[in-house]
């Protein structure tokens, strides 16, 4: 390991020697209104990549499997390469030499999306997941369980990335199968997002701007309940009841922002509707917190029944 360990910086400091001279120094340079535009924007269209920026989460990026187009790196980035690079030549896609970039500190600035930048960022493709995918859980993940039924967490028009962020990130704490952001939900992909999820975004199959209608017929021809989920009890028109028996089985939780909650489409369509008992000075909860709680219980209940 120690040998191992020795050639990686021998190479990290080679790549930096070689790169030196090369370094992006101009603010037109393609890449880099390539990163720009990942790095600071609202999350990628169905053809643009995926930006990631800092070294941990670029490494968790290299370690899911994700293909890299392009890895960009900074004065201040270069003690990172290490690790890095060991981490892309584990994966099965790695990264081509020749999409190891190198910029200087002040034009990196210029291109991250952090207050605090750590002068490393990269560009991956996206994950291509269908419904499928989604129901039955990622293939040699350690979160569902094998043939466990499935449990989907979908996101029903949250304005708030850190949110979206944050429910996935439990969602694959608490073994869903999958995720579905439906139209008009914060891009799961953007920046700040893909930080909350502590790269649980990238790592959980996920369908990103379905439309309601459309993902509420899918879920029904594949015989999966559809759980409508308050974070406001009391407030609407029809009984809610306790998470008692209603997450077992193929099940869709669908959360709603805190401002509007569910679409009326979804109230209708649902075979069960539950709230979360709290204190009636409380007028409602989180969107994300709300979430962690009921897909906890899903998680215990489905231990329970195992």
């Amino acid at each position: 390991m120690a040998q191992g360990s020795s050639i990686e910086r021998r190479r990290t400091r080679a790549f930096a020697s070689e790169t030196r001279s090369d370094a992006i120094t101009s603010r037109g340079n393609k890449w880099l209104k390539l990163f720009r535009s990942a790095l600071c924007g609202t999350g990628p269209t169905e053809r643009d990549l995926i930006g990631i920026e800092g070294p941990k989460w670029v490494e968790e990026a290299f370690r899911s499997g994700l293909e890299a187009e392009a890895l960009l790196v900074s004065t201040t980035g270069e003690h990172h390469m290490d690790r890095l690079l060991r981490a892309a030549s584990q994966s099965e896609a790695g990264i081509r030499r020749e999409r190891i970039l190198k910029t200087t500190d002040k034009m990196f600035a210029g291109i991250a999306g952090t207050e605090t930048p750590q002068g490393i960022a990269a560009l991956f493709r996206q994950p291509v997941w269908g419904l499928d995918d989604v129901l039955r859980g990622r293939v040699g993940s350690g979160g569902s369980l094998p043939n466990a039924s499935p449990l989907v967490v979908v996101l029903a028009g949250l304005q708030d990335p850190g949110n979206v962020g944050t429910i996935l990130r439990s969602a694959e704490a608490f073994g869903a199968t999958g995720a579905v952001a439906t139209r008009g939900t914060a891009d799961p992909w953007s920046p700040k997002a893909l930080r909350a999820s502590a790269g649980s975004a990238l790592r959980l199959p996920l369908l990103r701007g379905m439309a309601i209608p459309v993902l509420l017929a899918q879920l029904k021809m594949h015989h999966v309940k559809i759980v409508a989920a308050s974070i406001r009890p009391g407030s609407d028109a029809f009984p809610r009841t306790e998470a008692s028996g209603v997450l077992l089985g193929p099940a869709a939780v669908f959360i709603g922002s805190e401002g509007t909650g569910l679409a009326t489409e979804v109230e209708h369509a649902a075979d069960a509707a539950i709230s979360i008992p709290m204190s009636e000075s409380v007028e409602s909860l989180n969107a994300a917190v709300a979430a962690s709680l009921v897909l906890y219980e899903a998680a215990r209940q489905r231990k329970e029944l195992s």
